[in-house]
């Protein structure tokens, strides 16, 4: 027999509507409308489908500074994490957002109507207390401060939901249950107790070895239960980590596992969030759960300290296990012994027994640089999951961003590197010059700062797309300022190498060079807000290679970039 839901009651509120369906959706073109975020979407799906009952909406002011306080509802019931709709002042007014309006909510991608909430309250949170009280510090360096800080809104709206329709997805249908489907699927397969593991990471063989281990000593079947909602910035994506699981689940028994995936939106709450995460799973009809080793943990905060200690998550759940209602199942660590070809709980190795382990550090710089992954550790078809995903450098795509001055040199070094990238390179190679980007997608744009920083921003945004392609590109605009480099590093970066090239020729060898006469007319205030001579041009603080063409020529800086892009990996054979 599945779980009873927190509260007693599972609150699917797509099955409780399902009768005013149409009365809902007409209604739903005539209101005011708003339209989600990605962690607002993931929150409405859980409320609407059941998942984080008892809540039939997102918290009012009373239950919100009770959540916070001492992780209880208004009516006493725990509850650890806050799940809240941010709005704007802005969005206050235009939309007329007050006590008893209705507003349909919206899905950004398609402007489907996917509920409509009956105002209860507006609020102004007291985010400090928030970031305090819920994740332990207000320090930004924790993923979930910095969203309360720079991304979430100033106000909160509080109010009961009214489902019209689940948000549309396109990805792993087949594996995506709702608490309801899950539960119904359960008792198909007569399973009466079930582990649910939490993961936002690929699996390898340690982590089947020791879900089974969890399943076999509770008599108990094994629900794989991985986050695809939003997760910890830097983390795998959820494409490649459900084909990770996807090629897992043949190794395990059979009718021993299912797999089924969250929409959830994390806040690596650390103790908290491992509590919300068991009666999440409660609410899935799940018996008992595991909880790992720093579960949920965001890592170290400012002061390169952990947030949290590595048993607060275990020791947050066994204080309110009756509330909580589920088993918790502590996480195991496992090791690998080479002389019996097996895994064995770590703290059951006998002493002087050899053992294995590949450190995430170690698994990367495999997977970087093509290395082998031995079978002991991962799964053949786990590993040609992560190569598709993640192949070596030499078949990378990257960005050569150089930023100068006017007439510094920066397009003369860029077309001799985009002729020797085409020359050893079997990627294509694509020229962002400052005047191109200008002339083709940013023409409408003037030269005040925020221009500028757009017109980067769009240079980001290509040189991001084609380095994802595998391309290498190389773009060389002025982009005078640090923080909108800063920005298209992060554009890039996370598909593949991005360096920063700072020609750094000085403004009177610039002037010296000039042909053109632009400096000229800019000095005699014909040109207002000119790069280095009424415009400042902030000094690149972290570039990773510094070249100056009065001091060096061009085939010699060139030398210097392909150099640094062959000891990185980015050319070579592949």
């Amino acid at each position: 027999m599945a779980n009873t839901p927190h509260g007693g009651v599972l609150k699917d509120l797509y099955l409780r509507d399902a009768d005013k369906h149409d009365t809902l959706l007409a209604e739903s073109e005539q209101l005011p409308s708003l339209e989600l975020d990605d962690r607002q979407l993931c929150d409405l799906e859980l409320i609407l489908n059941g998942g984080f009952s008892p809540l039939e909406g997102f918290l009012n002011q009373k239950d919100y500074e009770g959540v916070v306080e001492d992780m209880r509802l208004a009516d006493g019931l725990l509850w650890s994490i806050p799940i809240n709709l941010d709005v704007s002042q802005e969005q206050i007014t235009e939309i007329g957002i007050k006590a008893g309006a209705r507003i349909t909510l919206r899905d950004p991608r398609d402007d489907q109507a996917l509920a409509i909430l009956t105002v209860d309250d507006v609020y102004r949170p007291d985010k400090a207390k928030e970031a305090i009280n819920v994740y332990g510090a207000d320090d930004d360096a924790h993923p979930a401060v910095k969203y309360l800080h720079t991304i979430a809104k100033e106000f909160y709206v509080g109010g009961k939901l009214e489902a019209i329709q689940p948000p549309s997805h396109y990805d792993y249908v087949s594996n995506r249950f709702t608490p309801s489907e899950l539960r119904a699927h359960f008792k198909k397969l007569q399973w009466t107790r079930v582990v649910a593991f939490q993961t936002r990471n690929p699996m390898h063989r340690a982590h089947r070895e020791l879900t089974v281990r969890a399943a076999r000593a509770r008599k108990a079947h094994l629900l794989i239960h991985p986050v695809v909602g939003l997760t910890k910035p830097g983390d795998i994506d959820h494409y490649t980590r459900v084909r990770v699981y996807k090629a897992l689940m043949p190794k395990y028994p059979n009718g021993m596992a299912e797999l089924s995936l969250l929409p959830l939106a994390m806040r690596m709450g650390g103790p908290r969030e491992a509590i919300w995460h068991a009666l999440i799973r409660k609410n899935h009809g799940v018996t008992h759960f595991i909880v790992g080793r720093d579960h949920a943990g965001p890592g170290k905060n400012s002061q390169g300290v952990d947030f949290y200690g590595p048993y607060d998550a275990q020791d947050a759940v066994e204080k309110y296990k009756d509330e909580i209602g589920i088993e918790i199942v502590p996480f195991q660590m496992v090791a690998y012994c080479p002389d019996t070809d097996e895994y064995m709980p770590a703290d059951e190795v006998p002493a002087g027994v050899n053992t294995l382990n590949i450190s995430g550090t170690e698994l990367r710089r495999r997977l970087k640089q093509g290395l082998p992954i031995p079978e002991w550790f991962s799964y053949p078809e786990v590993v040609k999951v992560l190569r598709q995903a993640y192949p070596p450098r030499a078949t990378q795509g990257f960005t050569i961003f150089l930023t100068g001055l006017h007439a510094s040199g920066k397009n003369s070094i860029a077309r001799a590197l985009q002729v020797s990238l085409n020359q050893q390179s079997t990627r294509s190679v694509s020229l962002l010059l400052g005047e191109t980007i200008r002339a083709e997608l940013s023409s409408e744009l003037g030269y005040t700062k925020r221009e500028r920083d757009i017109n980067v921003q769009r240079i980001g945004y290509v040189a991001g797309e084609l380095t994802k392609a595998g391309a290498a590109c190389i773009a060389a605009p002025i982009a005078p300022y640090e923080a909108a480099r800063q920005g298209a590093k992060t554009a890039i970066e996370k598909y593949g190498g991005f360096y920063l090239v700072h020609v750094a020729t000085s403004l009177e060898e610039c002037e010296s060079r000039d042909r053109e006469g632009v400096y000229k007319r800019a000095r005699a205030g014909e040109i207002k807000g000119f790069t280095g001579i009424d415009d400042p041009y902030e000094t690149p603080s972290k570039a990773n290679l510094t070249v100056d063409i009065s001091k060096q020529s061009v085939s010699q800086i060139v030398h210097e970039i392909v150099l640094m892009l062959e000891q990185d990996g980015y050319l070579g054979s592949a």
